[in-house]
Parts: C-alpha cells; sequence; structure tokens
C-alpha cells in the first residue's frame, strides 16, 4: 500500500471552537428561552419574522413553486418514504413463552421527531424529505421541521415546499445552534423534541452532540465524505468527477480514492484540478479546500488490502466501482451508504433514489449505521408470569441477586416463592451478610 496524495489536516479542525460557541449558546438560551433565540436569529441570520410558520404562510411562500419542481420533489419524497417504509415494515412486534415466562416486544415511535435543514452554502431540498418523510413513515405522530432564513425571508420555497410535502407537522424559520435548541427545548411550538436529526454545521452537529441524552440524535456529524474504490477497469472521468462532486460540500469534506491501479489513480489526480475548476465560484471554492487539503489517494497491492482500508476509514458515502460488484457488497462492512457500479452515484442517493442521506461520517460507521425508520422507534420489551412460572425463575433470581451481593433483589424473589408456595422449602442460597 503507498499514498500517490495524504491529506495535511484531520476533520477534528476547529472542533474546540465550535464547542464553545455551542456551549455558551445553549446556556444563554436554556436560561432566557424564546427571547435568546429571537436575539440570535436577528443577530445571526438576519430574521426579525414571525419563528413558526402557518398554514396559511407556508401555502403563500410555497404557491409560486414551478409544477415541474413541484413534480421532481414529490417524485423523490415518495421515493424515500416508501423505501423508509419497506424498513419500518423489516422489524415486527412479537412475543414468546419459555418456561412459563411470556415475554415480547412493542415497536413504538417517538412522540415527536426535530428535523434540521441546513440552508447556507447551498438549499437542501433534499435534507427535508430525507428527515421529515422518513419519520413520517415510522409513524411519528408530531415532526417539527426548521430551516434557516433565505436571502433575507423566510425558508427557501423549494426546501419549504418538501417540507410541507414530505409531512411536518410544524415548521419554524430557525437556523444553527438556536433552531436545537428551540426543538429540545420545546420552545414556540410547546413540544420537546425526542430526538433530532438532520445535517448542519460543525456548530449544528455540536448542538446535537451536546444535548445527546437530553435528546436523542440520529448520528455524531462531520463534514461530508466520499470514498471510491475502482480497478484498472474504471472510467477515470467517472471516478474523478464523482470524487468533486461531493467535495463540492464544504472546505472540510474529504475525497478518497482506493484502488489497486496506480495508473487509473494518476490519472483521476490528473483530471481532479481540472473538474473543480470548471465549477461555479462558490462549489469551486469549497471543492479545492477540500481536495488541498483534505482529498487522499490510496494504491494497493490487492482487493483484499482495498477492503481493510476502506473499512478503517469508513466512509459515509463509499461507491465501488469494479468488476464482481457481489464480491465487494459481501466483504465491505464499514460505511454509511455503498453504491455499486458505475450506474449510481453518492449524487442519486443524496437526492432522488430512496436510501437516506444523512449518514455517519467520521468513522462512525464502524458502529452506526445512517438514518432510517428505526431511528424513530423506541424497541420496548415486556413480561408477563403466572404463579407457577415465577417457581424457577424466582429461585434462580435470589441465588444469583445474592451471589452477587444484592440482598434487596433476592428478597423480592423471595416474597414470592413464600406467598406462593407456603407449603415448600427453596435453596435461595446465603443471604448476604455485609
Amino acid at each position: 500500500m503507498k499514498y500517490l496524495k495524504k491529506a495535511d489536516k484531520s476533520a477534528e479542525s476547529n472542533v474546540l471552537e465550535a464547542q464553545k460557541v455551542v456551549h455558551d449558546m445553549l446556556a444563554n438560551i436554556d436560561k432566557n428561552g424564546e427571547q435568546a433565540v429571537r436575539d440570535y436569529a436577528e443577530k445571526l441570520d438576519s430574521w426579525t419574522g414571525d419563528i413558526l410558520l402557518s398554514a396559511a404562510e407556508i401555502d403563500e411562500i410555497t404557491a409560486d413553486v414551478p409544477q415541474d419542481v413541484k413534480d421532481d420533489i414529490d417524485f423523490a419524497c415518495q421515493q424515500v418514504y416508501t423505501f423508509a417504509k419497506a424498513q419500518r415494515d423489516s422489524i415486527e412486534e412479537f412475543h414468546t413463552k419459555n418456561n412459563g415466562v411470556e415475554a415480547g416486544q412493542r415497536l413504538l415511535p417517538v412522540n415527536v421527531a426535530g428535523c434540521y435543514v441546513p440552508t447556507g452554502r447551498y438549499a437542501h431540498i433534499a435534507s427535508a424529505y430525507m428527515s421529515i418523510a422518513t419519520a413520517k413513515a415510522a409513524g411519528v405522530p408530531c415532526i417539527i421541521a426548521c430551516s434557516t432564513p433565505y436571502k433575507g425571508k423566510s425558508i427557501h420555497p423549494y426546501v419549504l415546499y418538501a417540507m410541507k410535502t414530505a409531512g411536518a407537522d410544524h415548521v419554524m424559520t430557525l437556523g444553527g445552534v438556536q433552531a436545537i435548541a428551540s426543538m429540545a427545548y420545546g420552545l414556540f411550538t410547546g413540544k420537546k423534541a425526542d430526538i433530532i436529526v438532520g445535517p448542519g454545521n460543525k456548530f449544528v452537529a455540536e448542538a446535537k452532540r451536546t444535548l445527546f441524552g437530553e435528546v436523542g440524535i440520529d448520528v455524531f456529524a462531520g463534514p461530508s465524505e466520499v470514498a471510491v474504490i475502482a480497478d484498472e477497469d474504471a472510467d477515470a472521468d467517472v471516478v474523478a468527477i464523482d470524487l468533486v462532486g461531493q467535495m463540492e460540500h464544504g472546505h472540510e469534506s474529504p475525497g478518497w480514492l482506493f484502488t489497486t491501479s496506480e495508473a487509473l489513480a494518476e490519472k483521476v489526480m490528473d483530471l481532479i484540478p481540472e473538474y473543480i475548476e470548471k465549477l461555479p465560484p462558490t462549489a469551486q471554492d469549497a471543492a479545492f479546500c477540500a481536495w488541498r487539503d483534505y482529498g487522499e489517494v490510496i494504491v494497493c497491492d490487492s482487493d483484499e488490502e482495498v477492503v481493510k482500508i476502506s473499512d478503517e476509514y469508513a466512509a459515509e458515502h463509499l461507491e465501488v466501482q469494479c468488476k464482481d460488484l457481489d464480491w465487494w457488497l459481501e466483504n465491505l462492512t464499514c460505511y454509511g451508504s455503498l453504491f455499486l457500479g458505475e450506474e449510481t452515484t453518492v449524487t442519486f442517493g443524496d437526492k432522488a433514489s430512496g436510501p437516506n442521506h444523512i449518514l455517519p461520517t467520521k468513522a462512525a460507521g464502524r458502529y452506526s449505521g445512517g438514518l432510517s425508520a428505526h431511528k424513530f422507534l423506541k424497541v420496548l420489551t415486556w413480561q408477563r408470569m403466572d404463579r407457577e412460572s415465577t417457581r424457577q425463575v424466582a429461585q434462580a433470581s435470589s441465588r444469583i441477586s445474592r451471589l452477587e451481593g444484592m440482598e434487596g433483589h433476592a428478597r423480592a424473589s423471595d416474597i414470592r416463592l413464600s406467598k406462593y408456595f407456603p407449603e415448600e422449602t427453596f435453596d435461595l442460597g446465603a443471604p448476604v451478610l455485609e
């Protein structure tokens, strides 16, 4: 294995700065509530209008959305909802009976979901239905959506239409830390979110991380990532543009190439600057910095070594442009979402194919998947026993409790045995004396 290009920076850049800013903002909002949020909205986004949008306001803002735009959003929203509903239906409630113990699981959605939709460098239309439609498919009864004011006005009309189409119950014109805090604390709606999901900048990600525990979150998110695995037969132009296409997300969004072909790697490295140069100014600036500071190209000695390296990186988005796609599907284990073959691309997954684009970054794909209907579900267990079935369970529980030194636990078992079987004597272990 050798690096033809190695990153100069890591994804942890400027984390400490974000932590301090977020800590101070959350403390202020926790103390001063909605007024603090309004102050931040004015200071950071120049927004002094209504925070909570009425149905009439939503209709007015989205009235001029062109029909062809609506059609595309409707299509993509349905794709995401259908996939998420299939995810929801893939896990079931059940009950069992074992040694007289009847037990089972229930699947209940959270009561309130908060969905954050960023609008900064770009209007993230797709992020609206990725989060909201997935929560809707899971059966969440109350969905709150937030997005940043756009160019001095309320939420971008296309983003707002996507929110409406996906099924948001409440919509707030709020961005950044103040939006995350408002959903967590139940400001403006009176409903505290049980879980907050959606991508955002480092301040949004840090706010979610800080509030985790008080609320659930989808993933610990960082800058967007893309990796491409390509062999000697891959099209270098396609590989290059797929890397560049994702690096336009931001200055800290890495693009990685893992390959067994040094010739392909060299060609891709020659092409990437050309494709970056052809982007419009905003995207060009982001992709240039991302490639310069975070881009990597690794040439491996075998497919097995590629798998090992790829699993260590656990890229948010992982494309495979190689022969024998089934082999790669079988052997790769760590990634946010996998794109098999040249015919698919991260762009399709980001916008309209169906699987969710809110995915783990910073190697979290080693232990977590992306946003799914399951994230909005609580898997709750229950149990029930009759008096006869307690005989064996209570004896074992008493003895194990005493072996652990927990006499109070043991006596909760003992009392049932003495009540239900007063004529019997049981071996309940040696009492705990200290």
